[in-house]
């Protein structure tokens, strides 16, 4: 039976790696909603407000609004918060710290810290669509001390060198 559930679980895991697709756990408090993907092109998720009371951003104000959700992501990758562009377009909310990063070793709570950019206050509702997430594998550099760097065109030439 051992070998069997191995053949089967070496299975699951060789076509999740095919498709491109990771397990993530995953803890729902009351009410949050869980993530998913709307259409099979999808490279995000939308995250909701898990809160109880209506919360009011003022004009150039920040919020941070809890979801509910917790994750546990494996090692080698991480969670990524994006805005969304709808309501980036229409009110001029997006996440302050874009795209905003939660490393695989955290275990807290989802948090989305907005910022209305807007002309008007803008209100969170519970169970509002608030910001979208992507996995992503991770890459750590090796930091390797050097006396010089290998010479470019561009050099060191920095904001707006490129003619931009």
């Amino acid at each position: 039976m051992r070998k069997a559930q191995s053949v089967v679980g070496c299975a699951f895991f060789c076509y999740n790696l095919l498709m491109n697709k990771i397990n993530v756990k995953y803890i729902a408090a009351a009410g949050a909603v869980i993530p998913e993907y709307k259409t099979p092109g999808s490279a995000g998720c939308d995250v909701c407000a898990n809160i109880e009371n209506d919360l009011v951003i003022p004009v150039g104000k920040r919020a941070i609004i809890p979801t509910g959700l917790f994750f546990e992501i494996p090692e080698g990758y991480e969670i990524q918060v994006r805005p969304r562009s709808g309501l980036a377009a229409k009110n001029g909310i997006t996440v302050l710290n874009t795209p905003g990063t939660i490393d695989s070793d955290y275990r807290g709570e989802l948090k989305i810290i907005l910022i209305n950019l807007g002309e008007e206050d803008f209100t969170v509702h519970n169970k509002d669509r608030i910001a979208q997430i992507i996995i992503a594998p991770v890459t750590q550099a090796l930091f390797v001390a050097a006396e010089k760097l290998s010479e470019t065109e561009r050099g060191s030439g920095g904001f707006g060198s490129t003619g931009v």
